[in-house]
């Protein structure tokens, strides 16, 4: 996956442009809505960690990433929590949780209908009677009929950044190009595929694997605006 994302190959860049994403606190009070007494953690495809430092604050946490270079920086810079090389689709840390969350669309990495049904039975696998699965995925895709350029503020500077995007109804895969001119005037390539899974499909996988859906909402919580919605079920 790194040959496909600069964040994957620079993570200190990621945690640097990402580093108001907001994420955890939506994630936090979703939890605390739906299941305030809930005190552990796991978080699948937690990358730097950086969501993980802000939750371990609350919950007792435990982190996982498929990614060997994530997880080493994050191991590095956050030597603190505890965040573990694992695979999502087949990890098992023989511990069940209170929350379950992926974010980040992680998720959306999985494009096989199997890999998904494995991913939620890993979950499943995490989670306690009456667990939380907090998820972050896209429902809908980003169709844009000409890529737009914009300026990311970035440690080393401004960096120009023009981004594009295509759609395969059939396939239900988004992909992004993004075209990174950085700071120092040297370029670098994206391209990202992710998986949309619409609501219904959200609600199918996660039933499948024990859970009910209990909330349903957009990254600004009012709705289904934007591509991306936090999903939260509880397991039986």
């Amino acid at each position: 996956m790194e040959a496909t994302n600069l964040f994957y190959r620079d993570p200190a860049l990621y945690d640097a442009i990402q580093s108001d994403s907001g994420s955890a606190e939506t994630c936090r009070a979703l939890i605390e809505r739906h299941r305030p007494d809930a005190t552990t953690l796991v978080d699948f495809g937690c990358g730097t960690g950086r969501d993980l430092e802000i939750l371990a604050k609350r919950f007792d946490c435990v982190g996982v990433d498929l990614q060997p270079g994530l997880v080493d920086y994050a191991q590095r810079v956050r030597s603190g929590l505890d965040i573990r090389a694992g695979d999502m689709r087949t990890v098992r840390l023989r511990r069940r949780m209170d929350a379950v969350i992926c974010l980040g669309n992680s998720l959306a990495y999985l494009y096989d209908n199997d890999e998904i049904s494995q991913a939620f039975a890993t979950f499943a696998a995490h989670a306690r009677p009456c667990a939380l699965l907090v998820l972050c995925s896209p429902v809908s895709p980003v169709i844009r009929p000409e890529a737009t350029t914009t300026v990311v503020e970035t440690p080393g500077g401004p960096a120009r950044v023009t981004i594009g995007y295509e759609w395969d109804l059939r396939t239900q895969i988004n992909t992004m190009h993004r075209r990174w001119v950085l700071p120092s005037g040297d370029a670098a390539q994206d391209v990202i595929r992710r998986r949309v899974l619409f609501p219904r499909e959200l609600e199918r996988y996660a039933s499948a694997a024990g859970f009910e859906i209990v909330d349903m909402v957009d990254e600004s919580g009012a709705g289904f605006t934007g591509p991306n919605a936090y999903t939260v079920a509880r397991y039986s």
